[in-house]
């Protein structure tokens, strides 16, 4: 096979919640395959140390402070691309939130708002935009980050709920804009050592519990989660649209079968 066809070269890629976790490790690896990246997220600071690390390595790197839930925010991250750059290839829909850990019972409307703005609402509103200057530029690749949540039934509420949506709106968004061109893809990590997921792995008993489940015995790093990120964004993957890529150490089929009991 020629490995060229997962080369980025020349495109030019923006990340949002890029400061940190799966936004960052996929900022690089773009930046690796050779893609200029812009990373987004509300902090300027934060943003600007990870820019430099994408400049490090011979390509363009930039830092827009842009909330996620804001649409006039990503029209002026579109903008600002668009001025610098000329063009947008690749769009990876990364920001997200779970300001709430309960039941559905106890979910109060402030923190269900900022879940479906910030997962859901943002994401759509941000490809749209995107997607309007794909077109007449002949395509590009929009990946969305979806969760096992979305695929079943867990315990984080509304979170799960936004997540099932960013898989639907995935497949829409595909069969819409196929024509144009652009591919639109989602991947759906399991529990991964983010600050997202700290709640769900920095506690000793909650995160043997979590392993226990997991085929592979143990949780990701946001670092496995960048080479199908890079795959879906390639050409590599040219063929491939309105799929959500699963990568959680096979947590979703179920806990290990035939398992020796300690």
């Amino acid at each position: 096979m020629n490995l060229s066809r997962f080369s980025l070269e020349g495109k030019v890629a923006i990340v949002t919640g890029g400061s940190r976790g799966i936004g960052y490790a996929s900022a690089l690896a773009m930046a690796d395959a050779g893609a200029h990246v812009v990373v987004s997220s509300r902090k300027i600071a934060d943003l600007e140390r990870v820019a430099e690390e994408i400049r490090v390595k011979g390509v363009k790197g930039m830092a827009v402070a842009a909330h996620n839930a804001k649409i006039d925010d990503s029209r002026a991250l579109v903008e600002k691309v668009v001025k610098e750059f000329g063009r947008i290839d690749i769009l990876v829909n990364n920001a997200g939130t779970n300001p709430y850990y309960g039941t559905l019972l106890e979910q109060d409307e402030k923190t269900y708002d900022i879940t479906m703005n910030v997962n859901l609402k943002g994401m759509f509103f941000l490809s749209q935009l995107a997607a309007k200057v794909m077109i007449p530029q002949g395509g590009g690749s929009i990946i969305n980050t979806s969760s096992i949540g979305g695929l079943r039934a867990g315990e984080l509420g509304i979170y799960c709920v936004t997540k099932a949506g960013v898989v639907m709106l995935t497949k829409v968004m595909a069969k819409e804009w196929g024509p144009y061109n652009i591919r639109v893809n989602a991947i759906a990590p399991g529990i991964i050592k983010t600050r997202l997921s700290e709640a769900l792995w920095k506690d000793p008993e909650v995160s043997r519990k979590a392993v226990s489940r997991i085929p592979l015995q143990r949780l990701g790093e946001p670092d496995e989660l960048a080479g199908a990120v890079v795959f879906l964004a390639s050409d590599a993957g040219s063929y491939i649209t309105g799929e959500t890529l699963v990568v959680d150490g096979g947590r979703v089929h179920d806990e290990p079968s035939w398992r020796e009991q300690p």
